[in-house]
Order: C-alpha cells, then structure tokens, then sequence
C-alpha cells in the first residue's frame, strides 16, 4: 500500500487541487476505478501530459498499481522533444488534458474516451508503433534532456521508486510533516516521488494547484503568484530548485513572511550557493540540501533535521551505498534504474552500480559533498584539473553576483562569463571577483571575465529545467566574448 493503513479510512484530505478535495478513504475506490478503466482501454505503453493537479496525481498512482508502463512527458519540452519522447518510447496511448496538443503531437492518435476517475482524454494510437523493446520490470519512463537536445529514457522499476520514497518518508518522519506542496511540474521526478508517492507514504496531504496559479507555467516564472500560493497553503513542505530558493530567499528579504507551518524545504535539482544557503538560514527557513539523479530513481542524498552538515547534500538514504571510485567520481548502488531506453546497460550496471560522472568528497561521518561534474572538468594548457563548479560555487557566494559559467580548457588560465544579480555594476562584480580569487590557489582564479547583459535561464535555453547551466549552449552563443578574454598570451605570462 502507498500510505499509511491508518489512513485508509481516514478523513484527511490526501489529494487537492483548484477543483476537488480527494480524501484518504476516497482515495482507494478512485484508484481502482482508475486502474480498472486503463486496462480496458487496452493500452499497454502510456504516456501522461497534462498540467499539475489530482487528474495526473490519480492517472499516475492507477498506472503505477496496475503495473501498466507510465511515460511522464514535460510540459517544458519542445514540440520535436515530445515527439522523440513518443516515438522512443513506442507510446500507444496517451493521457491528456490538452487534446488539441495532443493532435498536434501525433496525427496517428485518435480520441478513445475520458476517464471519469480523473477527466483526462484518452487517445489510442491507430495502428501498430512498433515499439523497442523495454527492459524487464520497467513501470515509468522518465525523460531528461539534461544539457543536450535530444530527451534520454531513464527506466525505473516499481521497487526502485518505492524506495526511494519509502527512504524519503522515512527520514523526514520525525518532522511530522502534514501538508505537501507541489510547485515543480510533476512529471520531473522529484516532484513525483517526493511530493505525490513520499507524501502519501507520510500520510500528508499533496497540495497540487496548477502551474498557471502557482506562476510556474513554462512561459516564465511569476514570483507574487508562487509566493501568494506557498502563503495561502501553509504548507509544512516544499520541493524546490535553487532559482525557486532564491525568489524565496529575496522576497523574505524584502518583508515577505514565510508560513509559520514550513518545516522542510528539501533543494536539489542542481548546485546551490553556500551565501544563498546561509541566506535562508538567517532568515529562518528550513532548507534542507540533497542530491540525486533520474538514474537513481530520484533522491539519493539529503539533510535532515536531525542529520545535517553546511555545505553537505547529506547522508545517503537507507536503500542506497555511495562510494568514490579513483577519480573521486560518486558511485552508487542499490535498487537503481534498469537502463536507458534503446541503450546498452550502463557503466557499472552488471554489478548494480552506476557511476554517476559528479566528483565528490565523503567526510569521516559519512556526509557527501559534491564538486562538480566529471565530464566538465577543465584542464588547462598548464595541465592543472580544475572542476569549474567549485570555482562557479564560489562566485555564486557573492551577492553581486547571480550565475557564473567558467571556461578554460586548453587555455593558460581560467575566464568566466558573469550573470549579475539584480542592478550589480561592474564595480561591484570586479570587487566580488577579488574577493573570490583571494580565497583560491592561484591556478583556479579568474584572471579574465565578461558580463552578460541576458541572465542565463530556462526560458532562454541557457539552463537545464532543474537549474543547470546548459554549458555547450552557452560557450557557443557567447564564442566571441570568450575568444576576446583569451588575447595572444603565454603561459609565463599567464602565471606572472
């Protein structure tokens, strides 16, 4: 069962959004509604777009105690990245609440119902996909386009994610945790598993407003509506990036007051600013850093209440083992993903490991610290290995500064492009400079950098949907200025 015995009967309201109030006792009969009714639509591969609220909290929970294989398609992603996701997949049927969308997407769909259980549309596909074969036991298909174009099928088992959100509920059980809300698409997994199968496994109540109304729709982020709705809910839980953690950060700043009721704010998705970090906790919000990967069936890492280290993503979750192999790069192993759709199996996957390319640091008390990525370490033409994340997290400290991209491959010494923070003058980013480079050894400091007049985000395709620096994307749309922080120069006097 996905929730506590206890509440199977219970009152408490286990689903919300806009429209209806789903309570724990009417949450079994719907679900077995829902479950009967995707079996007889005959469908055995299905993919589920449509925006956030209790129509895909249910379509998901149905498919995945009917066993019946569950494609999240983003909302974010392009139309061609759509279609990718369908043809791959060797989708059959799909879910909907964007009909028209969905016609668009595929000409061979053809309407075959609505669920009462949930409102959706159904469409079968008429003919045969010819689908690839998919590895044994996988329920759900997760796409991450991660920092190239083309979306990658990440295959999980039922066990994989029920252990991961089993671990979740788990670690934040003495945090009694009551009321979860769901800001994040739900189909980026963390949201999934943390907010709909970790809530429910806590007995808590999934808050799942639309992103129109929580000011996440794809079209750009709306920072009053996502703080009216966290104030409005009074959640005691939330999921965020670290560009989300931010617009929380400066509008508590500004006078913004925070619910009394919020006990946990997990972080993840990408790197996060120690200053930003250090910002929440003056101001007293409960932000918890953790760490994971679709591979991993999401969480892998996080800080608890009673488990928490500065500058940690914190502990491995119990269903977990973390290592580091000789590169320092994190291996994990454990209940882990099946394989990438298409795709042989993945390094370390015959051992039940898989290692993660993020070099990282396990101190003697078993908290890991990520540094950065394997494939984007920088190596000079002075043959020193630099992580540019660790150099990026450093800038990022500094107020004036809101993202940094670091360059310097093949190169005498390291530049960076600069993305201020709010009115920051070139005064104020060159004074924030120094004071990074007095805190590096001499072959990590910037010697050079340039200021980007457009910050880098998601809307503009500079930044991953969790917040990653799309780094290929950038060095290319900025080639010029990068080119000029490099004049003819030698490495003497490089190091002079």
């Amino acid at each position: 069962m996905m929730y506590p015995p206890a509440a199977a009967t219970s009152a408490r309201v286990a689903l919300a959004d806009e429209q209806r109030l789903i309570s724990y006792a009417a949450l079994g009969p719907l679900l077995a509604a829902e479950q009967a009714w995707l079996r007889q639509s005959g469908g055995s591969r299905f993919a589920l777009l449509a925006d956030n609220g209790c129509g895909w909290a249910l379509t998901d929970l149905g498919l995945h105690q009917a066993g019946l294989l569950n494609v999240p398609l983003p909302g974010f992603f392009s139309p061609a990245q759509l279609q990718h996701a369908i043809r791959d997949a060797g989708i059959d049927t799909l879910l909907t609440d964007q009909p028209e969308r969905a016609m668009q997407l595929a000409a061979d769909f053809v309407p075959a119902g609505i669920s009462p259980q949930t409102g959706l549309h159904l469409f079968r596909r008429h003919g045969s996909p010819s689908p690839q074969p998919i590895p044994p036991g996988t329920l759900k298909i997760t796409y991450t386009s991660g920092s190239t174009a083309t979306p990658k099928g990440v295959c999980l088992s039922a066990p994989s994610l029920e252990s991961v959100a089993t671990s979740l509920a788990e670690a934040t059980a003495d945090l009694g945790l009551t009321r979860h809300l769901c800001l994040l698409p739900l189909a980026t997994l963390l949201e999934n598993v943390g907010g709909i199968h970790a809530a429910l496994r806590s007995g808590a109540s999934c808050i799942i407003p639309s992103l129109t109304t929580t000011g996440m729709s794809y079209g750009g982020l709306e920072p009053q509506k996502l703080l009216a709705t966290i104030s409005a809910h009074a959640p005691s839980s939330l999921i965020l990036v670290p560009e989300l953690l931010r617009v929380l950060v400066m509008a508590a700043q500004k006078g913004w007051q925070p619910p009394a009721s919020l006990r946990f704010i997990a972080v993840g998705g990408a790197s996060v600013a120690p200053e930003l970090l250090a910002s929440a906790a003056r101001l007293g919000l409960p932000v918890f850093e953790g760490y994971g990967l679709s591979e991993c069936g999401s969480v892998v890492c996080v800080n608890t209440a009673t488990a928490q280290r500065r500058g940690s993503v914190g502990r491995p979750l119990p269903h977990v083992r973390v290592r580091l192999d000789g590169q320092q790069q994190i291996l994990v192993s454990g209940p882990l993903m099946s394989g990438y759709l298409g795709d042989a199996a993945p390094p370390g996957a015959a051992r039940g490991e898989i290692a993660t390319g993020d070099l990282g640091e396990i101190d003697a008390d078993g908290f890991v610290y990520v540094r950065g990525r394997l494939k984007n370490l920088i190596i000079t033409s002075l043959g020193r290995n630099i992580s540019p994340e660790w150099v990026e997290r450093e800038l990022q400290t500094e107020a004036a500064i809101g993202m940094a991209v670091v360059c310097g491959e093949a190169r005498p010494y390291l530049g960076a492009l600069i993305s201020p923070a709010g009115a920051a003058g070139s005064e104020q980013i060159a004074a924030a400079v120094a004071r990074v480079n007095a805190r590096l050894p001499d072959y990590a400091q910037l010697r050079r950098w340039a200021v980007v007049d457009a910050p880098f985000t998601f809307a503009n395709g500079l930044l991953t949907a969790n917040g990653r620096p799309r780094r290929a994307h950038i060095l290319e749309l900025h080639a010029e200025t990068l080119e000029s922080l490099y004049p003819e120069t030698t490495a003497t006097e490089a190091t002079s």
